[in-house]
Formats: C-alpha cells, structure tokens, sequence
C-alpha cells in the first residue's frame, strides 16, 4: 500500500452485475435476498491471499462514514435500541458518521467506535470526518447509495472494487447515476473467488 494520507477512499464488494446486495433487507439478512456468502467469502476464506485488500480501510481510516440502511435496516428499533450489525464491538474502532434523515443521539460502542448520525447531507458528514480523522484518510463504507453520492461528487480518491463471481440482478447498485468520470487502474489480483482492482479517481468527465 502507498502512504497517501488525509484522503476519501472506499473498499466494495460487487456482482458481476454490479450490485452490492439484493433487495428484501432485514434484521436476518442484511443483504436482503442475494446470496452474501457468495459475495463475501472472499474475505475469510484464505485470508491471507486478500490480506492487503482485507486490511486497506483498517489500516488507513482514521474515520468512517455509512449510510442508514448500512447502519441498521429500517423498523429495526433504530429510535429505541438499535445498535447497529456489528455487536457491542464494532470492528471500525474510530469515529464512524451515519448520513440519516432521522436525527439519533451519538451512539458510543467499546473498541473506541462512535456512531454519529449526520442529517445535514455528505459534505457535512465528511467534514466531520475528516476533522475526526486528524490527518488520516476518510473511508466510504457503504453502502451503494452512499458510495454513489460521493462518486457523483468527484470526492473519493482511491477505491478497491471487490468483484465476486456471481449476478444478483437487482437491488442498490454500484455507479448507479453517477456521470462519467475517469479511473486509473493501480493494483489488482485475485483468486477463483473473487477479482480485486484498485482505481485511482482522476475527475469527472466533461458534458
């Protein structure tokens, strides 16, 4: 991995169709009717052959941001109880920012994770990010809504796109109303199970 630092970057997984989960989501099934096994395997099944792809937001984030549906599916409890998928120890273990519409007191989880949630669109969450941050890198978690905006945006610099090997066929999609724009392969690789290229972002393309 290079040493940029104080960038926006982005770590994905997609079908080959494009799309990062199905539709149907739940508390059971977070990736709603597609077949996440499939998708994610990838990152447990030989993990050391992935280890740098595995490792590239967990090393470099100082702060993270997500959206609504990532946080937690809607009717989960999310003005009562809700705590998001991940237990009482969230594996981020940095600032994490929320882009909701409904407001939420910030939501302190052990492991120095604290989920704070933003109503007031992406460039306020990444500024608070980035403040949060204090010098490190920004990292898009998710999911495709959110990474779509800030692509539309010409905001991330540098992103993995994880390609499993198998179609959906529908729900949020990757790229999804977002303009033309040009991207710089870096790195790649990848095993049967999955296909890994690193783009550089170079802007957006002129109309």
């Amino acid at each position: 991995m290079d040493e940029r630092t104080g960038e926006v970057i982005c770590g994905i997984t997609v079908s080959v169709d494009g799309f990062v989960a199905g539709e149907g989501m739940t508390e059971e099934q977070p990736f709603g009717d597609a077949d996440a096994d499939v998708l994610h395997s990838w990152m447990f099944d030989e993990p050391e052959r992935h280890r740098n792809e595995v490792a590239y937001q967990i090393e470099r984030a100082g702060a993270y941001i997500m959206g609504r549906n990532m946080f937690g599916p809607r009717g989960a409890g999310y003005d009562r109880d809700w705590r998001g998928w991940w237990g009482e120890d969230p594996p981020f273990h940095t600032p994490v920012f929320v882009l909701t519409h409904r407001p939420r007191e910030p939501l302190a989880m052990r492991g120095g994770t604290t989920f704070t949630f933003v109503t007031d669109g992406i460039e306020s969450a990444l500024a608070q990010a980035r403040e949060a941050a204090a010098g490190r890198d920004v990292a898009i978690a998710g999911g495709a809504d959110v990474v779509n905006q800030y692509l539309a945006a010409g905001l991330i610099d540098d992103m993995w796109i994880h390609t499993a090997p198998v179609t959906i066929g529908h729900g949020p999609r990757l790229f999804s109303d977002v303009p033309r724009m040009r991207l710089e392969p870096v790195e790649w690789g990848g095993t049967s199970r999955v296909t890994h290229v690193r783009y550089r972002f170079r802007g957006l393309e002129e109309d």
